[in-house]
């Protein structure tokens, strides 16, 4: 029996999102390419895996041959994608893929930097499109940097002070991602996907004293410190101000303080809280 449901191309295929994108897909019988520099780490997945280079567009074709539809995930810490991923998704228009999901971010509108013009481009020249637009991800405390500092030294730092945020799990973005792939009706639209509160570090840190039985505390740190333990962290100079400068505006502009129903409305599912995330992940 012929598969007749879209092949979707997945950007980032190793990534926090991509992964779990696909996993979705596969589960619901959609075809998927896995697209990347290095292999995923399923031997299964090596059938429908395609070496892929944002920085050589002769990994472009080859990586959109009978695609239908892509999910974008930007190159890692470039602070300027459009420079490659617009005239991508114009190869891809011309290879007749209609529909095209990007990863961006709640703290970054449209006029923003990194995914702004991405997003831009997308409304211009897609028939169909969706910008994913999700606050700071839980994984940060359960396979990300806060996860270090947790482990050795019973810290989380960051310089939000006591901004709040509505930090959402990966599983719920991937999920809103699915729905934005597959419904009928093209979205065609930017979802601001939250979780189903706002907290701020030291009550991240307060959760999770309580549910590992052990101290951990938020530390504030300056703007600059910030910064600069990025960079010793080996991110570039530019993309850590940008990233301590998102801090600022949770601190300052309560940016990130808000809650939206998008993922009980896009996948009829409601987000995950915080507690239950780490109970599921680090208990």
């Amino acid at each position: 029996m012929i598969n007749d449901k879209p092949l979707t191309l997945i950007t980032g295929a190793n990534g926090k999102t991509g992964s779990r994108v696909a996993a979705i897909l596969q589960k619901h019988h959609y075809p998927v390419r896995l697209a990347g520099r290095k292999k995923p780490a399923s031997s299964d997945s090596a059938d429908n895996y395609v070496f892929f280079d944002w920085y050589d567009s002769t990994t472009y074709g080859p990586a959109l041959k009978n695609v239908d539809q892509v999910y974008l995930v930007v190159p890692v810490m470039e602070m300027h994608p459009e420079a490659v991923m617009i005239p991508f998704i114009k190869e891809a228009l011309w290879s007749g893929v209609k529909r095209f999901v990007l990863l961006g971010s709640a703290s970054v509108d449209e006029d923003g930097p990194i995914f702004g013009k991405v997003h831009q481009s997308l409304k211009e020249l897609a028939p169909e499109w969706t910008v994913l637009r999700p606050s700071y991800f839980m994984e940060n405390f359960t396979e990300g940097p806060h996860r270090e500092t947790m482990k050795h030294l019973g810290k989380i730092y960051s310089a939000a002070g006591e901004g709040k945020i509505g930090f959402v799990s990966a599983d719920d973005i991937a999920a809103v991602a699915f729905y934005a792939l597959t419904d009928v009706v093209p979205h065609n639209t930017a979802h601001i996907i939250t979780g189903p509160e706002t907290l701020s570090y030291g009550q991240v840190a307060d959760i999770i004293s309580r549910l590992l039985d052990q101290r951990i505390q938020h530390e504030s740190l300056s703007d600059a410190e910030l910064r600069n333990n990025l960079i010793q962290a080996g991110m570039p100079e530019d993309y850590a101000t940008i990233l301590a400068g998102l801090d600022v505006f949770i601190r300052e502009e309560g940016r990130e303080d808000q809650t939206t129903e998008t993922v009980l409305k896009v996948t009829g599912q409601s987000p995950v809280s915080l507690e239950q995330f780490i109970r599921q992940h680090m208990q």
